[in-house]
């Protein structure tokens, strides 16, 4: 089995974590820095598919509470299909609350502010892929 990769995508930074081969586990790995580049974002998202050897993507798909799309929905829905050439599947994950959630963690922690930056982004891309698994090993 390959890996699954999950992305909390942002304009500056974007969290990844990836699963266990076996799908049982979700490890943050390090923030791709992006700065508003969508050939970095694809560059980047390119090496780490091939690193750890990913055939679906899971990528944090931010409605608003209302269940309306957001600006940064939008934006996913255009970058897709770049990562669709990528790897077998892409799915849009229901994000809201991820990186509340993860920050919630992190004061609980009492991880600094100036590390909450850091790690906020891996957490919430951890808390996605984690979602995601569950879900699969109901099927």
């Amino acid at each position: 089995m390959k890996r699954i990769l999950a992305i909390d995508y942002g304009d500056v930074r974007v969290g990844l974590a990836v699963s266990d081969v076996l799908h049982l586990t979700a490890q943050g790995i390090d923030n791709l820095v992006i700065n508003n580049s969508d050939k970095k974002f694809i560059n980047g998202i390119k090496k780490i598919v091939e690193e750890y050897d990913v055939d679906t993507i899971v990528i944090g798909y931010p409605k608003n509470m209302d269940g309306t799309l957001s600006d940064k929905a939008k934006k996913i829905d255009g970058l897709v299909p770049k990562l669709e050439e990528l790897v077998g599947l892409v799915e849009k994950w229901d994000e809201r609350l991820t990186t509340v959630s993860a920050y919630k963690l992190m004061r609980q922690l009492n991880i600094s502010q100036k590390n909450k930056n850091i790690y906020a982004d891996k957490m919430a891309a951890t808390y996605i892929l984690e979602g995601y698994l569950e879900k699969i090993a109901k099927k």
